[in-house]
Parts: C-alpha cells; sequence; structure tokens
C-alpha cells in the first residue's frame, strides 16, 4: 500500500470538507474555499476529523493515483489553513517590481515595462523593490504564477541577471578566454 495514500488527512477546527457524487471534493476554511474533482476509482471516506483515500485494487494506475489524490486532498486542506508562498528574487542593475491594481508592473532589463496581470485569489506583494512574494490559497496557481514571472526574463548562465526563486542556485559559466 502506498506510505502517502494511507495515511489519513487531518481536518482542522474551522475547516470543512465536503464529498459530492462523482468525486467532487470542496474545502472550506479561513482562507478561502477550494473545489476540485478528484479520480472517480479512489475511493474518501470522511470519518470525523479526518479525510481517508482508499483505491480498489493495487493495479499500478490505481496506485499512483492513491498518493496523488490524498496529497491534492492534503494540499487543498492546508492552503485554506495557512496558504501557500513563493518569493522571488530580481538580480540585476535597474531589475525592480511594483505593485500595481491589476498585479505587477516589472522593470527587467528591457526597453519596456512589463506589467503581469495576477489571477484570481492570488496576491503579488514586493517588501523591496527586487523581492516578489506570490501568496495565494491553491498550491498549483501559486506555482504557476511564480513560474511565469520568473519566465519573464529567466537568470542567466554568465552574470547571474533575472529573475529567481529565493535560494535558486543558478550554474554560473566562466567567460570568454582572454586574449592569446
Amino acid at each position: 500500500m502506498s506510505r502517502i495514500g494511507k495515511a489519513p488527512i487531518a481536518v482542522p477546527s474551522g475547516v470543512t470538507v465536503t464529498i459530492k457524487e462523482g468525486n467532487i471534493v470542496t474545502v472550506k476554511g479561513p482562507r478561502g474555499e477550494l473545489t476540485r474533482s478528484v479520480p472517480a476509482a479512489m475511493g474518501l471516506l470522511q470519518d470525523g476529523g479526518q479525510v481517508t483515500v482508499t483505491r480498489p485494487s493495487d493495479e499500478p494506475g490505481h496506485k499512483s493515483l492513491h498518493g496523488l489524490t490524498r496529497t491534492l486532498i492534503a494540499n487543498m486542506v492546508e492552503g485554506v489553513t495557512k496558504g501557500f508562498t513563493k518569493q522571488l528574487e530580481l538580480v540585476g542593475v535597474g531589475y525592480k517590481a511594483e505593485v500595481r491594481p491589476y498585479g505587477l508592473q516589472l522593470a527587467l532589463g528591457y526597453s519596456h515595462a512589463i506589467e503581469y496581470k495576477a489571477p484570481a485569489g492570488i496576491k503579488l506583494s514586493t517588501p523591496v523593490p527586487t523581492q516578489i512574494l506570490v501568496e495565494g490559497s491553491n498550491k498549483e496557481v501559486v506555482g504557476q504564477v511564480a513560474a511565469e514571472i520568473r519566465g519573464l526574463r529567466p537568470p542567466e548562465p554568465y552574470k547571474g541577471k533575472g529573475v529567481k526563486y529565493a535560494g535558486e542556485q543558478v550554474r554560473r559559466k566562466a567567460g570568454k578566454a582572454g586574449g592569446k
């Protein structure tokens, strides 16, 4: 049995988990509401303050969906209680970010400023002009927004300029070899 899949999901107080027909899971909490459709083959049992995921057989397809389904529901519960955060850093002379009503305005070394519009449920903030915080309750969307912002100017290997995740190590290359 899957080590991850068989672990029960603890539902903290203040969070409600609703399982509808067709395996549609809705989780409500202090940070919002998330809804997701999970694979129909997986069985979901709600017992008091816990949710357990079961699989019908030991087929490889069911085994892989077992851990996935449990992790998706656990991330929904964590998202509506604590939320998720990704931190990005801007490295380069003149690189900066400013919060605007629609999202972010970024200066990334191009001849023009880049406007990034934030999707619903995502909060973008800049504690300092060279840092961006992406916050939200849906882990997938937070990661996707962070990846899209990083994709506007990925870090380059010679000087390390660009947008990178906090703590990301950029592999550096040696520059041109000297003259003769």
